[in-house]
């Protein structure tokens, strides 16, 4: 497949030329990518298809919306032995299915391999950003391993940089529960990397606990990360003076308490509390812990 037609969007994928009489067009036909009205029941899912969750209530929303005002963009599909494979617009899919139409508008697409199919869903999904992380992340892994596309290739494909496609595939080295936590979008993909910095399974999963306690932003995460000194080791550290162990005890129980950056210097009259936060409504969530503890 060519790496210019993906990177540039489904414009560039779909060459639609309409078809004033909504006939499905003939499959020997060797013509360009059309759009058609065809029946719902001759078209079967995307086995491949990378979204996994579909919100029941939008889908009811959507389904007022093509009451109304009908199906603005059409589905895609491609040619499959009997009927049509389902490429993407599932949720419209759904929905339509759900109020019974008997036709549908689509995008008739010349996909020779599952492969290519897989990049338009991925492409689709990515435009319109329908994918949480953990989705998107999985659909890449199947483009790696299962149809062996290189991290340079997807990135050409989805128009993305290989940086972003690696640091995606990354996240699927989490535990399980926190990739569950992923797909149910309680973290997000900042949170995943954040968590990752972290050497071993059991600080990664405190460090989840702690964003889902708090609800951290992934500023703070990655602040947290860096105060509990679990730096990559690329990432050289920088020196500081040694603490008293009783300092940097009291340190972590405030780091473990407020759930961010904690730095305690000592001075000569005394000494300096300093508690980061990241944004507004961090601030007041910090606030609203000193005025719990105050009680």
């Amino acid at each position: 497949m060519s790496e210019n037609r993906l990177g540039k969007g489904l414009e560039a994928l779909i060459r639609p030329s309409l078809d004033k009489k909504d006939k499905v067009p003939n499959k020997k036909s060797n013509s360009k990518d059309t759009i058609s009205k065809i029946s719902l029941n001759s078209i079967v899912p995307n086995p491949n298809q990378p979204r996994q969750d579909f919100n029941q209530s939008s889908i009811i929303q959507l389904q007022a919306s093509i009451k109304e005002k009908g199906i603005i963009t059409p589905i895609t599909v491609r040619e499959a032995d009997k009927g049509y494979e389902l490429v993407a617009g599932e949720r419209r899919f759904r929905a339509a299915k759900n109020l019974k139409l008997r036709k549908i508008p689509a995008h008739i697409v010349k996909v020779k391999s599952d492969s290519e199919m897989m990049e338009i869903a991925l492409v689709e999904n990515i435009q319109r950003e329908n994918l949480n992380s953990f989705e998107e992340s999985q659909a890449l892994l199947v483009l790696s391993q299962k149809y062996g596309l290189s991290h340079k290739d997807i990135s050409k494909s989805i128009g993305k940089s290989r940086v972003y496609v690696s640091n995606a595939l990354r996240l699927l080295k989490l535990p399980v529960d926190i990739l569950e936590s992923l797909r149910k979008k309680e973290i997000s993909g900042g949170h995943g990397r954040a968590i990752l910095q972290l050497k071993n399974r059991n600080s990664q999963i405190k460090l989840w606990e702690k964003i889902l306690k708090h609800s951290l932003s992934v500023r703070a995460a990655e602040a947290l990360v860096k105060s509990l000194g679990e730096k990559r080791k690329n990432k050289p550290q920088k020196k500081t003076k040694s603490k008293s162990l009783q300092i940097s005890s009291i340190e972590n129980q405030l780091i473990e308490k407020l759930g961010t950056k904690v730095t305690i210097r000592s001075t000569k009259k005394g000494g300096i509390i300093e508690v980061s936060y990241f944004s507004d409504e961090d601030l007041n969530r910090i606030l609203e812990i000193f005025e719990l503890l105050s009680d």
